[in-house]
């Protein structure tokens, strides 16, 4: 992980089987976003990865999902509002 202009960007995959339940989150949003290559609504988005583990907490889900832009620059974009896609 480095630090960029104060945010934290990850340049490693996250790890679905972590003890962390924001990486769990991200890399399920990644999972999702690559099974996906038109790209996810961000409410679509959300609603997947909540049901995927119904331990996530949708405020954790929520905030997981805004920062994946920022944590991972390489991998998602939003090319329009609310909306999410991988990069090859």
């Amino acid at each position: 992980m480095e630090q960029d202009g104060g945010t934290t960007v990850n340049r490693d995959a996250p790890d679905i089987n972590s003890a962390r339940v924001t990486e769990r989150i991200e890399a399920t949003a990644l999972r999702l976003l690559e099974e996906h290559p038109e790209g996810l609504r961000w409410a679509d988005l959300n609603r997947m990865i909540e049901e995927s583990d119904p331990t996530f907490h949708p405020k954790t889900v929520n905030g997981c999902v805004w920062r994946l832009v920022e944590r991972y620059p390489d991998r998602v974009h939003k090319p329009s509002k609310g909306l999410f896609r991988r990069l090859p």
